[in-house]
């Protein structure tokens, strides 16, 4: 099983791409995991969000692996605590499909996204930066992958 994070918004903070690549790299072996960087739509005075909005939605589809299943983050969806997205890769491992995860630009994800998803994942109520998301996606896949193998790095 593979992991892709599809995500609207290029060019991370050294800090934040290091801290994705890091993870990235402790996951290789268990999940590995691909960033997929999508380009921002056209946003400003004179655009239109919606097609902004559009764009980075087809984009998104296009970029989600044929027979992936499909988390939207998004702020309406459920939330997991770290033994619940543990819980949730073994299930998802057991389905034997490649995952896919997709993390919006700053409107956050096109209905079309939305509408493609299995599952929606809330990080919860607070205003996270998108490319922040990026780190914390990646830190909890890891924790639920260490969670599975009795890996010491959990310890709660």
């Amino acid at each position: 099983m593979r992991a892709r994070l599809i995500s609207v918004g290029e060019r991370m903070p050294a800090w934040v791409a290091d801290g994705f690549a890091e993870y990235a790299k402790r996951l290789s072996r268990e999940l590995p995991l691909e960033l997929a960087e999508l380009r921002l739509g056209e946003r400003g005075k004179g655009r239109d969000l919606a097609r902004a909005l559009s764009d980075e939605g087809e984009a998104m589809l296009a970029a989600i692996p044929r027979g992936a299943h499909v988390v939207a983050l998004d702020g309406r969806g459920r939330q997991w605590s770290s033994e619940d997205l543990a819980a949730q890769l073994a299930n998802w491992r057991m389905a034997g499909r490649d995952l896919a995860f997709l993390v919006g630009g700053p409107d956050g994800l096109a209905a079309p996204a939305l509408a493609r998803a299995d599952q929606r994942w809330s990080l919860g109520t607070l205003t996270l930066p998108h490319m922040l998301v990026r780190l914390i996606l990646a830190e909890q896949l890891y924790r639920a992958v260490s969670l599975l193998g009795n890996h010491p790095y959990h310890r709660a």
